[in-house]
């Protein structure tokens, strides 16, 4: 795309969000005729109308659990127009962190018309900040495994039915975006060996890559853990021109392998800048100097890898990715110059229908898109041109502003989140906020938490909250121990304060787990059929998630109970 490609792009985006209200009313009229014949519609009796009122008044709102037997007749082979109009093509996968197991979702074109929509805008806003030439991409990508349901439909994540597109190619050649890593890398069976190449592919092309990015902060984060590991194997097979034994998939071996040939002097320069680095900091902008920046999700439950994601950056700025999930696209960054910490995201008003259920009023009627207010925190209801209708994703944004008339969202966390005993209620971000506080006292040991979650225990009379963390490397109990009390004491609900003090709930117990434990509940979603760059470390993890709780409490190295409020 050339300048005046993107300019054009923020016109359309421009012209889109004037009268986002009209738009919106146009787009549930399309998507609703589009989808008519559905049975999921015909049972409700919606008799052909296509006006918001009738729309909200016949057809309830719904979750996962409503339409799953409707998405199971998909993929058992119900050829007839069961949710959508459309073909359904593939079933995608969401990460299945959030309750334990994927969900299987319904995935057709449109998806992909969106996505590529929410892509050109976000790029034309970011070119317009920090404009790149030609150039290429070092993208921490990975297809997941891809198996075929009872009625011969693929089912694999949302992202890799996303990236096997023609449209996701033809759309990263306009956005100067092209990864570094060829197919057989990114669709290759093992995702350590996946990683692997796709580091080497981005040193090898270190002076062309403009962009450093993932679909999550977490994953970025992890690429350049591993390659503290691995970086003088690296070295070695470009001085050598001959690819590390642990790379052992015969296709991605010779795909890669067509891009080496002995080049002593890159080797050379990459070991010398690595020997030099302090503690990895600056990595990025050191090794790919043309890099305009990183780019991630990097909100809600990927804040806590920021700082590290910074450590690596050094002064390159962090961009956010756009807001959207498994289910469906809902805003792009168009103000790509804010902190991942107070990015916003506006909402297209073509992609999809959007409601927001009132969280300070939960039994309220959902408004529209053009209704909510500056500052109010809302659930999002989607409905969108792949048979989703009235669907709560279980987000919970605040609304920062208008960009025209539509609004701008900043994620806040997700509402089933919540470590409750008693009368207390403590969101995701509150157990972030109370990590982040006892982080501080190992920041001064030099000391970092590599990940974290959470899981209420409530085996014996008086129950407790249980947070899990991971460290860098080992720490002395008295800092531990303060640790301990500071996340205690870090959750102000008022519901926990009062039920700590009057002795209705426990005191909150850390327990540290082995270095790579959270590698191994990663390797375990993976094995389920998960992608390593739609990983997502659950927050919350209960008994029944059988296999992660295994895996905990099988790696506890230690435990502390906080004497915060018996002090």
């Amino acid at each position: 795309m050339r300048a005046s490609g993107h300019a054009s792009v923020i016109d359309e985006f421009e012209a889109l969000t004037e009268d986002a209200g009209r738009l919106q009313r146009e787009t549930l009229r399309e998507i609703l005729e589009q989808n008519g014949e559905a049975e999921y519609l015909r049972n409700f009796g919606l008799g052909g109308r296509t006006d918001p009122d009738s729309f909200k008044s016949r057809i309830p709102l719904v979750t996962h659990s409503d339409l799953e037997p409707y998405i199971q007749r998909i993929a058992d082979g119900d050829t007839s127009p069961v949710l959508t109009g459309k073909p359904v093509t593939s079933i995608s996968l969401s990460s299945g962190t959030t309750q334990g197991k994927p969900k299987l979702l319904p995935f057709n074109d449109a998806l992909i018309h969106s996505t590529m929509q929410i892509y050109r805008t976000s790029f034309a806003f970011r070119n317009r900040e920090y404009p790149i030439g030609s150039g290429k991409a070092l993208q921490f990508i990975y297809g997941s495994k891809q198996a075929k349901t009872k009625g011969g439909l693929t089912a694999t994540t949302a992202t890799t039915n996303v990236y096997r597109s023609e449209q996701f190619k033809h759309t990263m050649e306009d956005i100067r975006s092209q990864c570094c890593s060829p197919d057989e890398v990114i669709f290759g069976p093992d995702c350590r060996q996946s990683l692997y190449c796709h580091l080497l592919c981005g040193l090898i092309c270190s002076d062309e890559v403009q962009i450093v990015s993932s679909t999550f902060a977490h994953s970025l984060v992890h690429a350049f853990r591993t390659f503290e590991q691995v970086w003088e194997e690296l070295c070695r097979d470009i001085r050598e021109g001959v690819l590390s034994s642990r790379v052992t998939v015969p296709a991605m071996r010779a795909a890669v392998s067509k891009l080496l040939s002995p080049n002593p002097g890159l080797a050379d320069s990459i070991h010398s800048k690595c020997s030099r680095l302090s503690d990895w900091c600056g990595v990025i902008p050191e090794l790919w100097p043309n890099a305009k920046y990183v780019y991630g999700i990097m909100t809600g439950s990927m804040e806590p890898y920021l700082n590290k994601l910074r450590h690596y950056a050094g002064g390159l700025p962090l961009m956010s990715a756009d807001y959207g999930s498994s289910e469906g696209w809902i805003g792009a960054n168009v103000n790509p110059s804010l902190p991942p910490e107070q990015a916003t995201f506006a909402v297209l008003p073509n992609i999809g229908y959007y409601e927001f259920i009132p969280l300070e009023r939960p039994e309220a009627r959902p408004v529209g898109l053009t209704q909510v207010e500056v500052g109010k925190q809302y659930e999002v209801v989607v409905t969108n041109f792949s048979g989703l209708y009235r669907y709560r994703l279980g987000d919970i944004v605040r609304i920062a502003g208008f960009r025209n008339s539509t609004p701008e969202l900043q994620f806040v966390c997700r509402s089933g989140l919540t470590l409750s005993i008693n009368i207390d209620k403590n969101t995701e971000k509150d157990l972030q906020l109370a990590v982040e506080a006892a982080g501080r006292l190992l920041a001064e040991e030099r000391l970092e938490v590599v990940d974290f979650t959470s899981h209420v225990d409530a085996s014996t009379e008086i129950g407790h909250y249980v947070v899990f963390w991971e460290l860098c490397s080992e720490a002395a109990e008295g800092v531990l121990r303060g640790c301990c009390n500071r996340m205690d004491l870090s959750f102000v609900d008022a519901g926990y304060v009062g039920s700590r003090k009057a002795g209705a709930i426990g005191a909150l117990e850390l327990r540290v787990v082995r270095r790579g434990t959270f590698q191994q509940i990663s390797d375990h979603y993976i094995r389920l059929g998960g992608a390593m760059s739609q990983f997502k470390t659950p927050r919350y993890v209960a008994a029944s998630n059988a296999e992660v709780w295994q895996i905990l409490c099988g790696n506890v190295t230690a435990c502390y109970f906080s004497t915060a409020y018996s002090l």
